[in-house]
């Protein structure tokens, strides 16, 4: 599966530039396959077999989350504990694409019920979620800078869905099971170049499983990228479901064009993820987090204030600069805060609050969108958003991250 190479203490710069592009590759392509379906997932719950549209879309989008909650962590402990991280990301990225193909396969000419394909929903995400959160690890184990590897991993993020939505939109327009046909095919790739990476996960002091849940209650400080990183995937979840939909119905939008209006999101959310990660790493994580939290609230208000579709559009480019802030000096804080042998668990730590996030963004944007309209539902959205940093800003900011307690003894 993948090679084994030699443990090697120092490695020459080249050599670091070439692994992180290689993981963000990686990072990359699971990204635009899970993006690929958002423009058009109405359409294809239908095809698939569901009754309902928002409904059945809620559910379909949640089974992948509720696997990335439920195997996050999992895949941590498993990569920490046996010092490896290369062999589970090609199991995970494999079997993600695995899952992908079924629901391609099996799902149109209905060999299975709705309910059935919400299983292997669940289950390619609880796979694609190793492929996914152990790149990110194996970029914590660069050297390089914290918020330099990290914002080679929001960029990767953001190219992903940058580029998954619209194309995912123009998809639907060749065919409904299309963009899973295309999601199955890129997570074989992501499988593929992860097995060109070296391990350079640390081989000595792993902890056992009770040891990582005490070294992590011991370090209460993870609760403030934790906590962020909820609210973000929240407005993330948010957008993805509720925000297609809300596009499409107030604008008159196919899916192409919501997958434009979310590709101006992720445009310049991708592109200014590195440069503000490397700013993080020179004026410290706190003033892009509050800054760029605060901001983005606003902006997630503003789209639906706006009353026409190019100021809607222009207020997605807003919140994607903000998010651009906030994401990679976020994940960069966990890197601060562990150690090098707990990494795995930390970084699959933040991926579970991260997708109950994006989980919780399905279903509160679900809910109150059917009880109260999109007003109330948006302005939920910026409210939590912004709220988490008003709430947390005075502990936040007495955070001393140079004295922060970490994982290590």
């Amino acid at each position: 599966m993948a090679r084994d190479a030699p443990k090697v203490e120092n490695f020459s710069m080249p050599v670091v530039r070439r692994d992180r592009g290689v993981l963000a590759l990686v990072i990359f392509v699971v990204l635009f396959a899970q993006v690929l379906l958002y423009p058009g997932v109405t359409d294809l719950v239908a095809t698939l077999g569901a009754t309902t549209q928002l409904d059945a879309s809620t559910w379909f989008l949640a089974a992948e989350f509720v696997g990335f909650v439920l195997f996050a962590g999992v895949w941590g402990v498993l990569s920490d504990r046996t010092g490896r991280r290369v062999p589970f990301i090609v199991v995970g990225a494999l079997g993600g694409a695995a899952g992908y193909l079924a629901l391609a396969s099996l799902g149109p000419r209905h060999y299975v019920g709705f309910e059935t394909l919400l299983i292997l929903r669940f289950l390619q995400g609880a796979s694609t979620i190793g492929a996914f959160s152990l790149a990110m690890t194996m970029l914590m184990d660069l050297e390089g800078g914290h918020g330099r590897n990290m914002g080679a991993a929001g960029i990767a993020i953001g190219l992903g869905t940058a580029l998954g939505a619209p194309l995912g939109g123009l998809l639907y327009e060749r065919g409904t099971i299309v963009p899973l046909w295309v999601a199955g095919g890129a997570l074989l790739l992501a499988g593929v170049l992860a097995t060109r990476l070296v391990d350079r996960a640390p081989s000595e002091g792993r902890p056992g499983p009770r040891e990582v849940v005490q070294r992590l209650r011991t370090t209460p400080a993870l609760g403030f990228p934790y906590a962020f990183g909820f609210v973000d995937r929240l407005t993330a979840g948010f957008f993805a479901l509720v925000g297609t939909v809300y596009f499409r119905d107030t604008f008159s939008l196919d899916a192409a064009g919501a997958g434009i209006m979310l590709g101006l999101f992720f445009g310049p959310f991708a592109l200014l993820q590195y440069p503000l990660g490397v700013l993080s790493d020179r004026v410290g994580r706190k003033i892009p987090v509050t800054l760029g939290s605060l901001c983005y609230g606003a902006a997630v208000v503003a789209v639906y204030l706006a009353p026409t579709l190019w100021l809607a559009g222009g207020a997605m480019v807003l919140l994607g600069v903000f998010g651009a802030l906030v994401s990679p000096a976020t994940m960069a804080l966990v890197s601060d805060l562990a150690s090098d042998a707990n990494r795995g668990v930390a970084m699959g730590g933040f991926n579970v609050f991260g997708n109950l996030g994006f989980l919780a963004g399905f279903v509160v944007g679900s809910v109150v969108t059917g009880s109260f309209g999109y007003g109330a539902a948006f302005l939920t959205a910026g409210l939590l958003e912004a709220g988490i940093v008003v709430v947390t800003l005075p502990a936040f900011l007495r955070l001393d991250l140079t004295q922060s307690p970490t994982f290590s003894e």
